[in-house]
């Protein structure tokens, strides 16, 4: 249980720095979004749409809604200039604490 626990804490710590990189590569739909990071990493669908309510409030992303041939109209996801700063930002936080937890496991590269 232990374990399940920390890896599901780990993966909400790293879960907007995920979204940010993949739309850092260009716009993309919550769906979308979500089946990547579920094949990437294994998070669960019901986390992402939280978070990009939370990332369009905050301002990193604007939005805008498309038709779809399959189905409802799709809200794509753009990262704001803020979100660009903010993806720059916690990408260098990211490096430096994996590098430092990598020194203290002896697994330095």
């Amino acid at each position: 249980m232990a374990d399940s626990t920390n890896q599901v804490q780990l993966k909400k710590g790293a879960l907007e720095l995920c979204v940010l990189a993949l739309l850092a590569r260009g716009e993309s739909y919550a769906y979308e979004i979500a089946s990547t990071l579920s094949a990437g990493v294994g998070m669960g669908e019901g986390t992402i749409y939280p978070l990009m309510r939370r990332m369009q409030d905050d301002g990193l992303v604007d939005t805008r809604l498309e038709e779809s041939s399959s189905g409802p109209p799709r809200k794509y996801y753009r990262l704001t200039t803020a979100g660009r700063a903010a993806f720059t930002s916690q990408k260098r936080d990211w490096r430096s604490f994996a590098d430092a937890v990598d020194r203290l496991l002896g697994d330095a590269r």
